[in-house]
């Protein structure tokens, strides 16, 4: 068995896969080819897997390489997460140069403008490697960790249709992170379904396994309580500068300082409560994601929390130990171990294109939903009853990702205009034309093919 890791270099991103094949018992004896344009990163990280690989005496080989054709032939399994260029450089591009032009987006990294210009910048490079794995491995598993996700897997998908293309994002973990403790019950003793798009998505069935209830009644009862008192970023963020300890946040199934006393209230999540309130749901995600997507989020955000998740964020990547370790820290390779051993176990959210499974939305979009795990690959699991206020925030938001796709396929700045135009979180379109000329000159280096 051969795996692949595009954006092996990074050390949150490399280290923490190598952890995962490398403890996962199914995946022994496993080819491991390291790849990134960055030959310094790579050849570290080169240099501390093999040791790790040989101090636990383990049966895998590893190679790394800058050379992406070399590295995909014979691929069974290929994992994507890759940046194009300085990633919290442009970031702050994408993020701060659209509010200039009255575009009150939160965030900037998925929704809104600034999600628009990411997707427009990132979604080449990985064409480039899909274009490689169409070539070389076409019957390969692909699995993509880069954001805009949506974006991303609907432009894929667009070109290569028969492509075993896999979206994956470790915000489902919030669910195990925090209801356990609101339910006071273990993970379990809980049956759990989330389902939406891709940082927006809400949870949508829950049961006590015990006894069979319905535990959706108890959750909303108790949420409001408990998340009114939860520590945020800003708490986070305050402890990192006070003591220095970087906390695990991404991904965590663990929460993070519940001995914190002070904390502001509903830190991080001012949006999140108006949404409960309004729509009966639990968002999987806080402000920060959640607001990317409706035009009336910016004024009710807790932005103060949104920056200090971002500067915490950004730190923490800054000040990370490359290691390799015995936690999981992505669930991939559960996926790969369901592949190969067709045990159709189900997993709690993968991005895969929309075949009904939420009815209201188009057929062309990527859904993020549960999915039955086999050797044939991912059986999403639907939900004919989706909530239809919620379906409609949805909805609203695809237009501007199948103008996106068409924008990068065609290479046409009209598609990229239209995708702007059509964003729900565009209120403001008197200055549009030129956000798009400003952008295009920021990042000519990514998005010149725009014409």
């Amino acid at each position: 068995m051969r795996i692949v890791l595009f954006g092996a270099g990074s050390a949150q991103f490399g280290y923490g896969m190598l952890g995962d094949i490398c403890n996962n018992p199914a995946l022994r004896d496993t080819e491991i080819v390291l790849v990134d344009i960055r030959e310094d990163a790579l050849r570290k990280v080169q240099e501390t897997a093999q040791g790790y690989i040989e101090k636990h005496r383990l049966p895998h080989r590893l190679e790394a390489t800058l050379d992406a054709e070399k590295a995909l032939r014979g691929a069974d399994f290929v994992i994507i997460s890759i940046e194009a260029g300085n990633r919290f450089a442009l970031w702050e591009e994408d993020w701060h140069i659209p509010l200039q032009y009255g575009v009150k987006q939160v965030y900037g990294e998925n929704g809104g403008a600034g999600g628009v210009f990411h997707a427009l910048r990132i979604i080449p490079p990985i064409l480039d490697i899909c274009d490689k794995v169409q070539r070389l491995c076409p019957d390969a598993f692909v699995f993509c960790y880069s954001n805009p996700m949506t974006a991303i897997a609907v432009t894929v998908k667009r070109k290569y249709p028969e492509m075993n293309f896999i979206g994956v994002c470790h915000e489902i973990a919030s669910l195990e992170r925090y209801i356990p403790d609101i339910l006071g019950t273990s993970i379990d003793n809980l049956h759990l379904r989330a389902g939406g798009l891709n940082h927006f998505s809400v949870l949508l069935e829950a049961r006590y396994r015990d006894t069979g209830k319905d535990a959706y009644p108890d959750l909303m009862e108790k949420a409001r309580e408990f998340f009114s008192r939860e520590p945020g970023f800003s708490e986070i963020w305050k402890y990192v500068q006070e003591t220095g300890d970087i906390p695990k946040t991404e991904g965590a199934t663990k929460r993070a300082l519940t001995t914190v006393k002070q904390v502001r209230e509903w830190s991080d999540r001012r949006l999140f409560k108006r949404f409960m309130d309004w729509f009966g749901l639990l968002p999987i995600t806080s402000d920060s994601h959640l607001g990317e997507y409706m035009p009336w989020a910016f004024e009710l955000a807790d932005q103060r929390g949104i920056q200090d998740f971002y500067t915490f964020y950004k730190h923490a990547l800054s000040r990370i130990v490359p290691e390799i370790g015995q936690d999981v820290h992505e669930r991939v390779s559960y996926m790969i171990e369901g592949i190969i051993t067709d045990s159709g176990y189900e997993e709690p959210a993968v991005n895969i294109p929309n075949d009904n499974l939420i009815p209201d939305l188009p057929g062309f979009i990527s859904v993020e939903v549960p999915a039955k795990v086999t050797a044939r690959g991912f059986e999403g699991i639907g939900f004919p009853d989706y909530p239809k206020a919620f379906g409609a925030l949805l909805r609203s938001n695809t237009g501007t990702w199948d103008l996106t796709a068409e924008a990068v396929l065609k290479k046409k700045k009209e598609y990229a205009l239209q995708a702007l135009l059509v964003n729900p979180v565009v209120t403001d379109a008197s200055r549009i034309e030129e956000l798009l000329e400003v952008m295009i000159s920021r990042q000519y280096k990514w998005l010149s093919y725009l014409k």
